[in-house]
């Protein structure tokens, strides 16, 4: 029975009042007491500690127009292991290979297309933004039209070349004016919304013209992005169902791996691309071409079976939690962190419709001060190598932006019942039922554990009546689109970023969004107003101010981020998963024994 079944059975059997026995008996486990980060050799470096957590690093809000030049490429024989890598993950969306239609939430898509799909911009371990087939970038000096120039000698794994008419013809085909009406992911949805025109301005260089100032376009479109706009060689129309459908049946990317074999729901097969773009003969200054041979890519939801299978030397690389330590090693494998690799979304729906309680700010923030996030962090995650009671939203200590006063707020019960008494529900009385929805993470074990305790913290602490719901990926955010979870709360992991400027706005600045979380003008305003600043160190403090802002309006909870727990079997010598990472990323890093 998976781990979060058993769970939740505890729970119902011994109920509330025992929560902190419960949270001890989870601690008694392998995960009780934080362990020390994998040797650097094992990882690109030790997840961030909460005394190393300030200021944001001081990285450019938006590229410049040339971008930094590149080192000379390094010239080495490349030794490519004939073998197969083999990785496990919770979940792969709706399994869609054209980024326009795909959904599922929490990296889960990103598990795949990161192999297939090329990218306009590349990024470093630390997230910095590079040429990639794109070899030069730019904005106008108004902030409406971005240029990319599109590099000779990039191919498809069909062999054929990659061409500025291909890439035309994607950026038009997920984000032109038209694609509003056909598009179902968020991403597509809301560049399509204010994009103008998309065209050739030079043979080689194509145009991206906004009816406003978009100024993290650039870092939508580029590898250092959460979701994947893919690059896919042109059809004869911009949208044609039966040629959608024709190209899930047979994707051709420009990434490091080829797709070689589907079965839906169970496993991707992908073998080695030795013309990949990225590497020395092209002028980069490193070979992100893979060092094995082929990779299979499995979706197994229950992460007591992922591990049992890296212990019998079935699987190389899958998502664990520290609970699993011990048993990965005697398995002979490690755990290896992804540095600030998930936050913990937590939306309050539709507050600014005066039926439901959480309309009252003070409900919102007696929820809030009624959860013990650093009891989660060391009694179910073991400490902060995993998790980090640090950010708020998107917004983590990497983020463009982050100030220590983003921090989640602390545990204060008495505080929380008081706000909730002043708010009319004195313990939790004429309240009624609070839902809240939640997904088994693909990423991060015992994300519906820290949920459920969540829930018992505002039982105990409140005397609310919680129900706890656990949804499908693409049916939790079906619902939240078609606004049925209004009045609830969806608590789910989410994809960290360098830039937290669209998902921000998508929430707070846009009040014609699905996505819209309260009805301010005066905010509306104040967020657009400040993702539209062209000068880099003016917008910086200006995202600061505007982001401690909306936190404080407490329609996001602010719980904190998670270094992801990857189990490593022992036929993987080297591997530095990058940071601000959901999925296996940097497997060119791999060697296999």
């Amino acid at each position: 029975m998976p781990h979060f079944t058993r769970f939740g059975i505890i729970w119902r059997l011994i109920g509330p009042a025992l929560v902190l026995v419960i949270l001890m008996a989870v601690a008694c486990g392998e995960a009780a007491a934080p362990t020390s980060p994998p040797p650097a050799a094992q990882a690109t470096e030790a997840p961030q500690t909460a005394a190393q957590a300030t200021e944001a690093p001081q990285a450019a809000t938006q590229p410049t127009a040339v971008p930094e030049a590149m080192a000379e490429p390094e010239e080495a024989m490349v030794e490519v292991n004939p073998g197969k890598l083999t990785i496990m993950v919770g979940f792969l969306g709706n399994e869609r290979f054209d980024f326009a239609f795909q959904s599922g939430g929490g990296g889960s898509t990103d598990n795949f297309s990161r192999i297939l799909h090329g990218w306009l911009i590349s990024d470093t371990p630390d997230k910095k933004m590079v040429p990639g087939i794109a070899s030069r970038w730019g904005l106008s000096a108004d902030g409406l039209t971005w240029t990319f120039t599109i590099r000779e000698g990039v191919q498809w794994h069909d062999g054929s070349d990659l061409t500025p008419e291909d890439v035309l013809w994607s950026l038009q085909h997920q984000f032109g004016p038209q694609a509003i009406d056909y598009v179902s992911s968020s991403t597509s949805i809301r560049i399509s919304r204010v994009m103008d025109r998309i065209e050739l301005s030079e043979p080689d260089v194509v145009s991206l013209t906004t009816m406003q100032p978009f100024l993290s376009l650039a870092i939508a479109l580029s590898e250092t992005s959460n979701g994947s706009s893919s690059l896919m060689p042109k059809r004869a129309k911009l949208h044609d169902t039966e040629q959608e459908a024709a190209y899930d049946r047979k994707p051709i990317g420009a990434g490091f791996m080829k797709l070689v074999g589907h079965t839906p729901a169970e496993v991707m097969r992908f073998e080695r691309f030795d013309d990949f773009y990225y590497q020395p003969d092209n002028g980069f200054p490193e070979d992100k071409r893979v060092k094995f041979q082929s990779l299979d890519l499995f979706v197994v939801k229950e992460e007591a079976t992922r591990v049992a299978a890296l212990r019998s030397g079935d699987v190389d690389i899958a998502p664990a939690s520290l609970a699993s330590k011990k048993q990965v090693e005697a398995g002979g494998g490690r755990l290896v962190f992804g540095a600030e690799g998930v936050w913990m979304d937590v939306l309050l729906l539709g507050c600014f419709d005066p039926q439901y309680p959480c309309h009252d700010k003070r409900v919102r923030q007696a929820l809030d001060f009624a959860i013990d996030k650093e009891l989660i962090r060391d009694r179910l995650f073991g400490g902060p190598d995993v998790f980090q009671v640090k950010g708020w939203n998107v917004v983590t200590p990497s983020t463009i932006g982050y100030t220590p006063a983003l921090d989640p707020s602390p545990f204060d019960p008495d505080k929380a019942r008081q706000l909730l008494a002043d708010a009319g529900y004195p313990g939790g009385e004429g309240f009624g039922k609070l839902i809240v929805n939640t997904r088994v993470s693909t990423a991060l074990p015992l994300q519906v554990e820290m949920v459920q305790l969540a829930a018992e913290f505002w039982k105990r602490e409140l005397g609310l009546d919680v129900e706890v719901r656990v949804l499908d990926g693409v049916g939790l955010g079906q619902r939240a689109r078609a606004l049925e979870l209004n009045g609830q709360i969806i608590w789910r992991d989410n994809e960290t970023r360098t830039d937290a400027r669209r998902n921000v706005s998508a929430y707070f600045g846009d009040p014609e969004g699905y996505r819209h979380l309260h009805e301010d003008p005066e905010l509306f305003q104040l967020v657009q107003e400040t993702i539209q600043i062209l000068d880099d160190d003016k917008q910086r403090e200006a995202l600061k101010k505007m982001y401690l802002r909306t936190r404080n309006e407490g329609y996001k909870i602010g719980i904190g981020y998670a270094n992801i727990p990857w189990a490593v079997g022992p036929r993987v010598l080297t591997w530095q998963p990058y940071r601000l990472s959901i999925w296996p990323s940097g497997l060119h890093t791999v060697t296999l024994e």
